[in-house]
């Protein structure tokens, strides 16, 4: 017998086409993996030294379920500094990863029957977590036209909607709000008496343009819920280390969810995201510098053969359209089939994806340019 609340949710298509390709190596295939958001590189030596010593050092025990107070007093630092958020080390919760983070705020402020604004295409955990909440997603659609950028979505408001998720520089489509963007869903918010959940994981790997936290707004601060981790700026994916900020009122919730289910972030790896923050900072701008060169030559190579893709602002995913050829899962079936290299299917981001596929671009620039040659014998 299983829960019902686990019905509601169905895997996660990420996951999924990576398991197939992984399958396919392992069955001696030369597959090209576009399909995970994860930075190749290695974490920074100096962050893995870190957590070395701190296990050496006998930090091997538990830790506060908020987190170790030095890393909730650099990550309020980071908050005050660098996004202009009013936040003390007791605003603060360590988290272990970003995801159940975003988990934790789903279960903890929504209930059966409420609904929570998803801007179409959004990355595919945040509605399997509303769901697990027992509430419903209600889908703004975006246009590539204008970058799936939103625009005035008030009559998706009601009376059940009680947040709004904000994703910038955002998965799938590397889209970057600006300022009169998030202005608007502030005003709204403010409005309309909601909450606003503001997954920032991305903020580090932005190109040209600038990122602004919406908690920085005025009377955003009391209603916002701000997410962030350390696995994309500084490569700590299989670290699992995020955190959050949000009214004390909602993060004392937070903390009793986290304190009865996962406890806390792990402990030595917390002196590792200690150091992320506090050590050098160019191995961050290095990464993001590769990235760029990385976009220009795939997205390049997509509309040189006829794919149309914007230029994306920020992450490292080209969303790109292939209407031409079918919609986005039939193109990513063939592509995996024909020309061995695995993408997403945009319609897993929600229904304006329907005609996209995602290509991560978190690989070496030679495996990326031998994935345009297989792309254009297909496509040609």
């Amino acid at each position: 017998m299983t829960s019902a609340r686990l019905k509601r949710v169905e895997e996660s298509a990420t996951i999924r086409i990576s398991n197939i390709a992984n399958r396919m190596i392992k069955e001696g295939k030369d597959v090209i993996n576009f399909s995970l958001g994860e930075p190749d590189f290695n974490t920074p030596k100096n962050i893995c030294d870190a957590a070395a010593k701190a296990m050496y050092e006998g930090k091997t025990h538990y830790a506060p379920s908020a987190g170790i107070p030095e890393l909730r007093a650099a990550i309020a630092e980071k908050l005050r500094t660098e996004n202009n958020l009013d936040v003390t080390e007791a605003g603060v919760l360590v988290t272990p990863g970003a995801k159940q983070g975003i988990f934790e705020v789903m279960m903890g402020v929504l209930d059966d029957g409420d609904q929570a604004i998803l801007f179409d295409p959004a990355w595919v955990t945040y509605d399997a977590c509303i769901r697990f909440a027992g509430a419903e997603t209600v889908w703004v659609p975006t246009v590539p036209e204008k970058g799936f950028i939103p625009d005035d979505f008030q009559e998706y408001i009601t009376d059940k909607t009680k947040l709004i998720v904000v994703n910038s520089p955002g998965n799938p489509t590397g889209g970057v709000f600006g300022k009169k963007t998030l202005k608007c869903i502030a005003d709204l918010a403010i409005d309309h008496d909601l909450l606003v959940v503001s997954d920032e994981i991305y903020e580090k790997i932005i190109y040209d343009k600038e990122h602004i936290s919406i908690g920085s707004f005025d009377g955003m601060q009391e209603r916002t819920i701000t997410v962030n981790g350390f696995s994309k700026a500084y490569a700590m994916t299989g670290w699992r280390l995020g955190y959050l900020t949000a009214p004390p009122e909602i993060l004392k919730l937070l903390l009793k969810i986290q304190s009865h289910s996962v406890s806390s972030a792990t402990t030595f790896v917390q002196y590792g995201g200690l150091e992320a923050l506090q050590g050098p900072q160019d191995s961050v701008k290095a990464m993001v510098d590769r990235f760029k060169v990385r976009r220009d030559v795939l997205v390049d190579g997509l509309n040189k053969m006829g794919l149309e893709c914007k230029k994306p602002d920020g992450a490292f995913y080209a969303f790109a359209n292939v209407s031409e050829y079918g919609n986005g899962t039939e193109v990513a079936e063939r592509l995996l089939k024909e020309a061995q290299v695995a993408v997403t299917p945009g319609i897993a981001f929600g229904a304006s994806g329907e005609n996209f596929i995602r290509i991560s671009y978190a690989t070496s620039i030679d495996r990326i340019r031998e994935a345009l040659e297989r792309l254009e014998a297909v496509f040609t």
